[in-house]
Order: structure tokens, then sequence, then C-alpha cells
């Protein structure tokens, strides 16, 4: 292969979980969709074992499985490698496939350890591939009209922001331990959930310069399955305050303990001239205020996503009617494909995983040392 979709990329994909079925599901709809790329061939699949690639091949549409991801690393037919596996696989993954010359797609985040993460940006500087990371929320089209308005300067110069991220999934204290409440995870919901509106801050504003860091467990210990108790090993709350590099003021809190939040990523932006905000749990719009016209009516208005917020327009031909999760990950796909192809594209590649990367654990670093911390 050449390296372009010409003859439709040849995708191998490692993991089946809840985001490689995700990944499938763009790999299968980016042609249908935006109707401008050829069909990529869906290759190969790996899982931990034979019988659930097997099983999972045949689901996905994939023309070959196997249990050793590193079959697909030589097979010649790939060309791009989705890795969809949990966080400390990431790194040797995606270090391995760009050593054997295959183009990269990677879950958020990069790697538990800054020095995992710092080591596959390494690789991909020296490979000359595309790798890009799994950061979606990005694509919303509701984020691209953020950053438009920011750069048009509708409500003037951004002083302060506020991000948040909040889910319930752990919030039950009954629950049992779980993978992500290993120390192998990373910090918790730092960089399990953190690194989100780190992205939106990324794209729509610019990056962290200093922070100030704080971690808590709602609870200390879980059912360890066997009857027995076992130590939280991590972090499910997080709190940051942030300076940035446009000099704003920042606030960062996250929680996978939340009751009753189930997909909450909050954006506020304050501005000279006005606000915006953005919540992922109505996704499909924005609330615009500017500070403009008679006192008397002046406040927030609803802007719905519609087609003349493009993409939108490939997948939905009227307003109001509201993208999905997964349509984010297919215009992600687009946008990977586009890089691969040389065309100016817009995805997170491993220069902007590293920055987020570095910011989350200068906040670890932060709150172990108890004062402000620089981002390296």
């Amino acid at each position: 292969m050449n390296g372009t979709d010409k003859a439709g990329l040849g995708v191998g994909l490692v993991g089946t979980g809840y985001m490689g079925k995700c990944h499938a599901l763009a790999w299968n709809a980016v042609a249908s969709t935006f109707g401008d790329v050829e069909r990529p061939r869906l290759v190969a699949l790996a899982e931990a074992s034979v019988d659930l690639a097997l099983s999972k091949a045949r689901e996905f549409g994939f023309a070959s499985a196997t249990g050793d991801w590193r079959e697909l690393l030589a097979n010649p037919d790939v060309d791009v490698i989705s890795i969809t596996t949990p966080n400390r696989f990431h790194a040797e993954m995606a270090i391995e496939a760009l050593k054997a010359g295959k183009h990269v797609w990677c879950e958020k985040p990069m790697a538990p350890r800054l020095e995992e993460a710092q080591a596959m940006h390494a690789a991909w500087r020296a490979s000359g591939k595309v790798a890009a990371l799994g950061y979606n929320y990005i694509q919303n089209p509701a984020m691209r009209l953020i950053r438009k308005l920011i750069s048009e300067g509708a409500i003037g110069a951004v002083n302060h922001v506020r991000l948040e991220m909040d889910e319930d999934f752990m919030a039950d204290a009954q629950a049992p331990f779980a993978m992500r409440n290993e120390a192998s995870a990373g910090y918790g919901a730092l960089d399990d959930f953190a690194v989100h509106p780190l992205s939106l801050l990324r794209f729509v504003l610019g990056g962290v310069a200093e922070v100030f860091g704080e971690m808590s467990r709602p609870y200390a210990e879980r059912p360890d399955g066997k009857g027995g108790r076992r130590a939280i090993e991590n972090y499910d709350i997080a709190t940051a305050l942030l300076r940035l590099d446009n000099g704003a003021s920042g606030v960062l809190t996250v929680n996978r303990a939340a009751w009753g939040r189930k997909g909450r990523i909050q954006l506020q932006l304050f501005g000279e001239g006005g606000s915006i905000v953005f919540d992922q749990e109505r996704f499909n719009e924005v609330q615009l205020f500017k500070r403009e016209g008679a006192e008397e009516t002046q406040g927030f208005r609803t802007i719905l996503s519609a087609p003349v917020h493009k993409p939108y327009d490939r997948f939905i031909p009227a307003p109001g009617h509201g993208l999905g999760f997964n349509d984010l990950k297919v215009i992600e796909c687009r946008e990977l494909i586009g890089r691969i192809r040389g065309e100016q594209a817009s995805i997170f590649d491993f220069d902007d995983g590293i920055a987020i990367e570095k910011t989350v654990h200068a906040i670890a670093d932060s709150f172990g040392k108890g004062g402000w911390v620089k981002v390296a």
C-alpha cells in the first residue's frame, strides 16, 4: 500500500469493547456518510482470544481474526491500526505499530505514565506516519462553531474558563473493585476523564501554562468479589486551578462518582463581551450570551446544530434533529483519512496528545507538592 486510500485503506483493529465497536462502526460508515473517500478494507481484527476475535470479526465485518495483535503488524494489507484496548496497553501497541510502518488511531489517553506517552510521541516523530488520538468530542460541529465564535471575537477576549466532566458509573460505594480502580490504570478520573475537557479547551482556545491540583477518593475501598474488601488505588475526583497560555484563569473539576450525571462535559467560556456555554449531555446545542442591545432584552440564546454547521449536513438534512456520539467518531475517521491523504485535517495528533498528557501529569505533580506547577 502507498499510504493513501485510493484502493481503500486496509484497517486493523485491536480491541472490541465499547470503543472497539465504535471504531468499527466508523470504519464501516465513513465512505457512505461522506461520499468522497474509498470504502476502507476491514482486513484483520485482534482480541485476547481467537474465539472472541472470530466472533467479533463476523459481527464487525472484518475479513480475518487473530488472538495475537502482533500479527496485524506483519500483515502487508494493513495500513492503519485502531487501538482501543485498555490504557495500559496503548504505548507498546502504538510504538510497535509505528515501527512497523502503520498509521495509528489510538484511543485516549495516550498512556498511564508520562514516560510511556513520551516514548509514543518519539516513535511517531521517527516514523513519518500519521498518529491520531480518539478525542472525538472535538469533532462536534458545535465545537467548530464555538472555536469560530471565539476567533471572530464574538464574546471578546476570553478571561476565564470552567471545565467539568461528571459521570456516575462509580458512584455506588458497593460496586465491585474494577480495573479502573487499579494504580496501573493511571491516576483515575484525572487521566480517564480530565483529558476530555482539556481537549475541548485546547481545541477552542489553547493550552494550559500552570496548574494547582487536588485529587480525592469518595470511597477508600470496594468489595473485591471474593467476600473481602480491596483498597482503591487511584482517585475518582480531581480538581485543578488553571492559568492558560493566553493569560486567562480557569477551573477544572472531574468526578466519576457523581450521582445523576451520565455523560456531562460542561465548558463555560467568559469573555469581556459575553459568554459561551456547552454541555455534552445536550451536545447539539450552544448557549451564547452577547452583551449588546437593550439590557432588558439581553440573555442567553440557544443555537441548535444544523446543516450549516459542517459536517452535520453529511448526516442529516434538517436542523434540530441532532447528531449522536458515534457520529462524532465517523467525523473523526474522515479527518484521519484526510490527514493520511495529506489534506489539512482537524485531528489531535501526538503533539496535541503529549501537551494534554503533560497538563494531566503536572496536575498530579501539583497535588503531591501542594503548590503551583508549570506545564513543561
